[in-house]
């Protein structure tokens, strides 16, 4: 036991004493090391596993509730007015009555641009001066008693397509004197036709209709007794609204005479 105690040795007592001293500070640091491990490690503070853990739950919790939050500024689907729908289906999520499930995107209707038909726009009407009206007889002289047809073209003379109303209700044949002094008769004086007929034309396309003329004269709402017009030559024009025609002529001679 003295040995133990009282180093013994070829060296100085003293030396043997400081190395006891080193050799037993050490061990102290090393337990003491290893009791601050095990308290740290029982803490959890620093176990990488519970920190990450930590971090994913924390950073879920973070993700679901911005996803389940529905944007502040986006319209409902109700209109384009931005008021919600008045209407809606039962099961509507929390807090909105009969709306979708909290985080569900509402179906949104789309809707056609305002002003805009449903189907594509037609070509725009023909005016006055990309029509031409040519007027003709079927023949140029009548016996009295005898009823003069003439035929009206209308020919859309512009360089694009167009519609045009060619209906009976534009439609006139004017009859006058051969001077052209005084008017005997009008289409549109006692025809009781108001007939539209609004056609497509193509550049250089015509479209034809004819108006049959009694041979009598007439007054404008048909007021005046009809006669019959005397034998003579005639001079006649066609119209389309204002559009008219050159002037035609045309004979009305009395019938032969029995021998």
């Amino acid at each position: 036991m003295v040995g133990v105690i009282e180093p013994q040795g070829p060296l100085p007592p003293e030396i043997y004493w400081r190395r006891r001293v080193v050799a037993v500070g050490g061990a102290l640091v090393v337990v003491g090391l290893v009791v601050a491990l095990i308290v740290w490690m029982t803490s959890g503070g620093g176990d990488p596993q519970n920190t990450a853990a930590t971090e994913s739950v924390s950073s879920s919790s973070s993700a679901s509730s911005t996803t389940s939050a529905p944007p502040a500024s986006e319209p409902q689907a109700g209109g384009a007015s931005g008021e919600p729908d008045a209407g809606g289906g039962s099961g509507g999520g929390a807090g909105v009555p009969g709306g979708p499930p909290a985080g569900a995107s509402s179906p949104v209707e789309s809707a056609s641009p305002a002003g805009v038909p449903g189907g594509p726009a037609g070509p725009g009407l023909c005016p006055d001066q990309a029509i031409s009206v040519v007027l003709y007889t079927d023949k140029p002289t009548y016996t009295i008693g005898q009823n003069p047809v003439f035929t009206i073209v209308t020919t859309n003379a512009g360089l694009s397509e167009c519609t045009r109303d060619v209906g009976k209700a534009v439609q006139n044949v004017i009859v006058r004197t051969l001077d052209g002094t005084r008017t005997l008769w009008s289409a549109r004086d006692c025809s009781p036709l108001n007939t539209v007929n609004n056609v497509v034309l193509k550049p250089a396309q015509q479209v034809k209709d004819t108006i049959t003329w009694s041979g009598t004269t007439s007054s404008p709402g048909c007021e005046r007794p009809r006669t019959q017009v005397p034998a003579g030559s005639y001079s006649a024009i066609g119209k389309i609204g204002e559009r008219e025609s050159f002037p035609i002529t045309f004979n009305m001679v009395a019938p032969a005479q029995e021998p």
